[in-house]
């Protein structure tokens, strides 16, 4: 796989860092996730492909042997506010004298400088601040966070993973590691480049939920079908809009101009009224193999068994049977092989782990016996 051979020690955290930690995996690093002890059960759901150590860092037994694993590996991803990890003695500076290769991941909110830096957030407060979710609602109504997708995963999850990644291909050339510093603020925004740079042509002169994108436009909405269930349609260019309406069995000479911005509440109601005569898979059946860009709406359940996406293979299962999608991007050559396993138990990996880091049986028992570390496995494996 693309990773194999990297070593990646994740401070255990919720959400972002997981997700950053789980596509490592997913292409094939070794992760280690570093979980808290006297904790039993994890909330920590992307865990795939992982192995966790459960370390107690208010030891110093604990934190040295943090230490001694970080600065045998290629990657550290650390979820804290700022100053944490300093205050243990573990801080960049520590870590990458001891290890000048190292890749320090460090995936925060509002990245490690600044009024904020220090500060508590989620992530409608991080898509807050990176002026996104000004534009995201319906028109006359309040800002709406969709779920914790765009700051917690594509700006901070996702955007840290590329930064490791580009900082290990830099390391190829300079043998040298280096400090990222991923802003959930800052990743978000970048992520809406698009909203920056189309405002100068006119995309969003209009309020919220009044452009053509963010569901001011008629032909860019979901409509409501006979069954209660929804049909997504994104008829934008006008060839695309010719389609959707010889489906509909609409005569465009009868309809006003489709750009005609007083015209669009009448466009959506002839819209909403044509959609609810029939159920979603007659929907889908009239649009099958047209380009008039409309799709039924899938829920969670259904999107494995839709024809694309069972032909490509895109929703895989666990060995508990639990869906999940498959990695992307697809690779030709060295694609990703996510774990199978269902479940991953904290301190699952401890003593395993521990001999890979070249400590000796006799090690593992002191420190298990003082609950420097904790294994969920049975001892006699030592």
């Amino acid at each position: 796989m693309a990773l194999a051979g990297v070593r990646v020690i994740e401070l255990a955290g919720l959400a972002p860092a997981p997700f950053c930690g789980m596509v490592l995996a997913d292409f094939g690093a070794k992760v280690i996730r570093v979980d808290r002890t006297k904790v039993p059960v994890s909330l920590d759901t992307l865990h795939r492909g992982k192995r966790s150590v459960a370390v107690d860092l208010k030891t110093a037994e604990g934190r040295a042997l943090l230490r001694r694993l970080c600065v045998q590996s290629d990657v550290v991803l650390e979820p804290y506010r700022k100053g944490v990890m300093e205050k243990l003695g573990l801080g960049p500076q520590e870590l990458l004298t001891e290890n000048p290769r190292l890749i320090y991941a460090r995936l925060t909110g509002y990245g490690q400088n600044g009024s904020h830096a220090t500060a508590a957030g989620h992530d409608i407060n991080y898509l807050a601040m990176s002026g996104l979710l000004s534009r995201l609602g319906r028109s006359g109504e309040k800002p709406l966070a969709p779920l914790n997708l765009l700051a917690d995963f594509a700006g901070g999850g996702l955007t840290c993973a590329l930064g490791i990644v580009l900082a290990l291909l830099e390391r190829e050339k300079s043998g040298k590691g280096q400090v990222i510093d991923a802003s959930m603020v800052e990743g978000a925004a970048y992520a809406g480049s698009f909203v920056w740079k189309s405002g100068s042509i006119g995309m969003w002169d209009r309020g919220r939920g009044e452009n053509l994108l963010d569901g001011g436009a008629p032909f860019y909405d979901t409509y409501r079908t006979q069954d209660g269930k929804f049909m997504a349609v994104g008829a934008l260019e006008p060839q695309f809009y010719l389609q959707l309406l010889k489906v509909l069995e609409l005569d465009p000479r009868e309809l006003p101009p489709q750009m005609s911005f007083s015209d669009w509440p009448e466009l959506r109601r002839i819209f909403s009224a044509r959609f609810a005569s029939k159920p979603q898979a007659e929907w889908s059946r009239l649009f099958q193999g047209t380009d008039a860009c409309v799709t039924p709406v899938l829920s969670l359940d259904q999107v494995s068994s839709h024809p694309h996406n069972r032909e490509r293979g895109s929703f895989m299962k666990d060995s508990g049977g639990g869906e999940f999608p498959r990695p992307a991007p697809v690779l030709s050559r060295t694609p990703a092989r996510p774990s199978p396993a269902a479940h991953l138990t904290t301190g699952e990996h401890t003593v395993e782990v521990l001999q890979e880091f070249g400590f000796n049986s006799e090690e593992i028992e002191q420190m298990l016996a003082a609950g420097v570390v904790e294994a969920s496995t049975e001892r006699s494996k030592l």
